[in-house]
């Protein structure tokens, strides 16, 4: 796997994707970095902060994209001015469950699993549910970011493969769902702390979330699927995301955690990064 979390502390990480080490601001890491890696800290390829603003240092030495494989999955890689890269690696996991219950569906039943990926960015879950045979449908209120994902797709070799892609407000697409009676079997959402759709459209997740939940509700087919939900927003806490699932659905087994940073080396401490929770 391309990907590596080498080190944190100090309110940073230290990454490598492909070729290239990164450290980029990490808030949950208040514990102090590793003695031993400081070399490697002062050896990063490029580093980004938030100190005066949103500045990179090094972006010029890095390509202006280049690929990775997670998995078996091939995924563009670029810096945004944002810090992002067009990966989030503490979802990985959640690809390979997602993989695991496409796969156990279509066991049970020829028909073609329906996936469902809201707030979608830059694709992966829909390449991991894409390469298990779901038919898959990505919505994402940002143009660029869509673009990123067909990107994505034809680096897996799955242009080709159904996939639908909507850029627009999830709730007015889900709502437009609603009226055409479609239906899906796995459905996953990552709702932004604070965004906007594609007309301007002001999501606050506070305020939104339930109306969401509600709008899901009404497209999922519960005799096969799941409904997963993820969350980077602080005070989101698994049984947060658990109970919004429940007061939503009242049915169903659920299962919850955090998403992770996993450290694989000595003195490389897994990070806490998010959390999720899953009806099916």
């Amino acid at each position: 796997m391309d990907y590596k979390l080498i080190d944190s502390g100090n309110g940073e990480k230290l990454e490598r994707f492909g070729k290239y080490t990164l450290a980029r601001p990490c808030s949950q890491a208040i514990w102090p970095k590793s003695k031993e890696k400081q070399s490697a800290w002062d050896q990063a390829d490029a580093s980004f902060n938030r100190k005066q603003g949103l500045n990179w240092t090094g972006r010029d030495r890095l390509p202006k994209e280049w690929t990775i494989a997670i998995n078996g999955i091939q995924m563009k890689v670029s810096t945004t001015d944002f810090g992002h890269i067009g990966i989030f690696p503490e979802t990985i996991s959640l690809w390979q469950m997602i993989q695991e219950k496409i796969q156990e569906a279509q066991t049970k039943s020829k028909k073609p699993f329906q996936f469902l990926n809201l707030f979608a960015y830059s694709g992966g879950a829909t390449m991991a549910a894409a390469q298990a045979g779901a038919h898959c449908c990505h919505v994402d209120a940002s143009k660029g970011m869509v673009q990123w994902a067909r990107d994505n797709a034809q680096l897996n070799q799955l242009d080709s493969h159904p996939i639908r892609w909507i850029v627009d407000d999830v709730n007015k697409f889900l709502t437009r769902e609603i009226r055409r009676g479609r239906q899906y079997d796995g459905i996953l959402l990552d709702p932004p702390s604070f965004g906007r759709g594609r007309s301007g459209e002001l999501y606050k997740i506070e305020y939104a979330l339930v109306e969401t939940l509600e709008n899901v509700k009404q497209v999922f087919n519960s005799e096969r699927g799941f409904v997963l939900l993820t969350s980077h927003t602080p005070g989101f806490t698994p049984t947060v995301l658990s109970n919004l699932l429940k007061k939503t659905f009242l049915f169903g087994n659920i299962s919850q955690g955090e998403m992770l940073l996993l450290g694989n080396e000595l003195n490389s401490l897994t990070i806490p990064s998010g959390t999720w929770s899953c009806i099916a």
